[in-house]
């Protein structure tokens, strides 16, 4: 069932019960009222007959009681054994039950083949000084006729609610589907011919479906841009991929082919494939890296300057390079995985060696409740343009540049997404030409 049919259904028949449920509490209210002013005008008859009766002893009571008589009613006078001593009716009515009562009652008798009757019981004294009973009918013709006329009314006044609660049902269900139908066109047009269509965001209350207009191209722009960027990715790792691959392959063939006749062609086969590798394992590396779970990790207190000391010892060991450390202190202790972030300084010493070639500058310094480690280097530079996209995943200033140093465009979103991990932050300063420094900065362990 579409939801414009469930909206109408829904509307209507929720409007349907409401109308149900106050027509009958209006119809009950009404009759309750009105069988109430009817045994209200029959009791204070009876009284008038009562003071009629006993201003007036030397009148025939069958007479004054024939005065008395309602339209459509009866008058009965019953002595204590339940036997008449007076009745008088215009009809035949003798079927009504009748109770010698010692005080005032009233009641509605209900009858099944005609009009329902209403009745007023009193003990009054009749001529020979006996206790009797007053007994007075009369039938609520008037009140079903009223009620009828309520019913048919209330009837009317239902389908007259009702009609402009079904139109509005539809005109509601139309507002309501119709940016849905819209957002469901585009991401059908968006999945079968990849057009990354958006919908129209042009109303102009901002309720909640402009919200979700809103939201939908967001959503659109992000995937766009990240499928664009993955596309892009795809393609220099398949190029990076495909050289190592056929030298491997290459030299594999080349060592069955005259390995038995030169021997020393074998190690510098081995030498090249296993270089080949280390290039294949750290692109593979770091996209597992990118898709690992750090939430896994288990964070303690450690010294990040023992951590930096020793992975600028690492570089300058392998890299042959003067590497410049300084510290203002001996100790700083920082709340986090160990491991996680010394990859976050190897990336940024990685590329500091990377994209320089003098010494780089590696230096650590406590603010307040923050530590502080830059990385400088005296590169190229990084370009105003570039430096707030240089942490998105897959994106590489210079792709040649970068295919010659054997970049990946992973490891500073790398970095990035474990500092904000360890609730720190990582920028870079950096001017065209004159180098970069790269800021990490970290909230320092309570064990200080």
């Amino acid at each position: 069932m579409k939801l414009s049919v469930k909206i109408r259904l829904f509307s209507s028949l929720f409007m349907l019960v409401l109308i149900l449920l106050v027509n009958a509490s209006i119809y009950y209210l009404f009759h309750t009222i009105s069988l109430d002013r009817e045994l209200e005008d029959l009791n204070a008859q009876t009284n008038e007959i009562i003071e009629t009766l006993n201003a007036n002893p030397d009148i025939s009571k069958n007479e004054m009681l024939h005065a008395f008589l309602p339209t459509e009613g009866m008058i009965r006078v019953l002595d204590e054994n339940g036997s008449y001593i007076v009745q008088v009716m215009k009809a035949d009515y003798t079927g009504l039950p009748a109770n010698y009562v010692t005080s005032e009652t009233s009641s509605v008798i209900s009858m099944t083949d005609q009009a329902d009757f209403a009745t007023v019981a009193k003990p009054i004294i009749w001529e020979n000084g006996d206790v009797v009973t007053l007994q007075v009918y009369k039938r609520l013709t008037g009140h079903i006729s009223t009620m009828e006329t309520l019913f048919y009314v209330l009837v009317v006044a239902s389908l007259i609610m009702l009609i402009p609660t079904v139109v509005g049902g539809v005109f509601l269900s139309r507002f309501i589907t119709r940016p849905i139908q819209e957002l469901t066109a585009a991401m059908k047009e968006n999945t079968t011919y990849g057009n990354w269509k958006k919908i129209s965001a042009a109303d102009q209350s901002k309720d909640e479906l402009y919200e979700m207009k809103i939201t939908f191209n967001r959503m659109i722009d992000y995937l766009r841009d990240n499928f664009e960027k993955q596309e892009m990715f795809v393609s220099d790792a398949s190029h990076e991929l495909k050289t190592p691959i056929s030298i491997v392959k290459s030299y594999s063939q080349l060592i069955k082919r005259r390995g038995a006749e030169k021997p020393e062609l074998i190690q510098e086969s081995a030498e090249t494939i296993e270089s080949q590798a280390d290039r294949m394992q750290k692109l593979v590396e770091q996209m597992l890296l990118l898709a690992k779970n750090k939430d896994e990790e288990v964070f303690e207190p450690f010294d990040i300057v023992e951590l930096c000391r020793s992975t600028g010892e690492t570089f300058k060991g392998a890299y042959d390079r003067e590497i410049l450390f300084n510290s203002t202190t001996e100790t700083i202790y920082v709340n986090g995985s160990y491991d996680q972030l010394q990859q976050v300084v190897y990336i940024l010493m990685d590329n500091a060696v990377k994209y320089s070639q003098d010494s780089v500058k590696l230096s650590v310094r406590r603010s307040d409740h923050r530590v502080e480690i830059h990385v400088q280097d005296n590169g190229q530079g990084i370009p105003d343009r570039e430096q707030e996209k240089i942490f998105d995943r897959f994106y590489r200033i210079d792709k040649s540049r970068s295919r010659e140093t054997g970049g990946t465009g992973l490891g500073l979103s790398i970095a990035k997404a474990i500092t904000e991990s360890h609730d720190g932050t990582l920028t870079v300063s950096s001017a065209f030409g004159e180098g970069s420094t790269f800021t990490l900065k970290l909230p320092v362990s309570q064990q200080n």
